[in-house]
């Protein structure tokens, strides 16, 4: 079942869906990358300030390694002794330490920037299951990992150590050189163990980056269905998106017949197209359109212009101009105030023999 629903999942990720694991914490991060960064600090630690830290070091060995004697070995003077060795070395290793905690916090920001995902840190007591962990731990990607783990490890063991060799040759020597030269010896080895290392988990790291984005990727793949799902959630359902349109329409249609029988002229093609104006000069600049249509809506403001008595003017390239060039409830442009003055002119005056009549 698995292996099918595998199968089905054939389209790509939607950016909901990649958001809504972002907030889960699921998101695709290596931890090969986070090693490399903190190994690619320690190397410019190494190279930057090791020297100054060891230099350090040493001054605090030197009476322990040239004048042993000097020290006095009771009780109370060993632990102040003690005491201040460690707190010496604390503050010396400070820098370095600090440096490798920032690049621990970069590894991971720089992967997938600043995350918060409560869920990751909720107590799950299913964790604590044996037979859960069993499974887990004899799972296919335990297995990957801990291959990976010994390939990782072996590569960076040859590679690091080929490039150490010629300064092992006579590390036995090391007790009987002075302090200052051995430091710089185990400084030069240091070095080309970081340096190999660098180099090897900067492959490893890419290869690594490039497959946990292509597994996450995987993981996160949809069914069609569930694209259109989440399309119905997000969009809405088509069919009840219509329904709204559908009844928009019909409340602007009725609002639009009710604005009729106040108009002052409709003006038609005379059949095809037909709008309706109102025009009071003194609250309004110019006449406001309130109602058009064509084919049968135009039939229908000419029935209820006609049912309340409403002067009916056939002007068709009017009536056109004035549909396409004009919304509801806007006035006339200006380059229409020429012709729509002569139609309402022409309707007051018929106004005016009627009731002269």
């Amino acid at each position: 079942m698995a292996e099918e629903d595998d199968a089905s999942k054939t389209e790509d990720p939607t950016a909901k869906r990649l958001q809504k694991s972002r907030e889960k914490g699921q998101v695709a991060i290596s931890q090969e990358v986070k090693s490399w960064i903190i190994l690619l600090a320690g190397a410019a630690a190494v190279m930057t300030i090791a020297p100054w830290t060891m230099r350090r070091v040493a001054d605090r060995a030197v009476s322990f390694v040239d004048a042993p004697h000097t020290i006095a070995f009771d009780p109370m003077n060993m632990r102040r002794v003690l005491a201040d060795l460690l707190a010496g070395l604390g503050v010396d290793l400070a820098p370095i330490l600090i440096l490798l905690m920032i690049a621990a916090l970069a590894g991971g920001i720089m992967q997938v920037g600043l995350l918060w995902a409560p869920e990751k840190i909720k107590p799950d007591l299913g964790r604590l299951s044996l037979s859960k962990g069993v499974g887990r731990m004899a799972s296919l990607r335990s297995v990957m990992e801990l291959v990976k783990g010994l390939v990782k490890l072996g590569t960076v063991s040859l590679v690091a150590m080929a490039l150490a060799a010629p300064l092992l040759m006579d590390v036995q020597l090391l007790p009987s050189i002075a302090a200052e030269h051995s430091l710089d010896r185990i400084y030069q080895i240091v070095l080309r163990l970081g340096g190999g290392t660098v180099a090897v988990m900067t492959v490893i790291a890419g290869l690594d980056y490039l497959f946990q984005r292509h597994t996450h990727t995987k993981q996160m793949r949809m069914t069609k269905n569930e694209v259109k799902d989440e399309h119905k959630q997000s969009e809405g359902d088509p069919m009840v998106k219509a329904r709204i349109r559908r009844l928009r329409v019909e409340r602007a249609q009725r609002r639009m017949m009710a604005a009729i029988p106040e108009a002052d002229v409709v003006i038609t093609n005379p059949t095809h197209y037909a709008v309706a104006l109102s025009y009071d000069m003194d609250e309004m600049a110019a006449p406001r359109l309130v109602a058009k249509g064509i084919d049968h809506i135009a039939q229908r403001i000419r029935e209820v212009a006609d049912e309340h008595e409403v002067p009916v003017v056939e002007n068709p390239p009017l009536a056109r101009a004035l549909h396409a060039a004009v919304e509801l409830d806007q006035e006339i442009p200006p380059e229409h105030y020429h012709a729509v003055a002569e139609v309402i002119g022409y309707v007051m005056r018929l106004k005016g023999e009627r009731a002269t009549a």
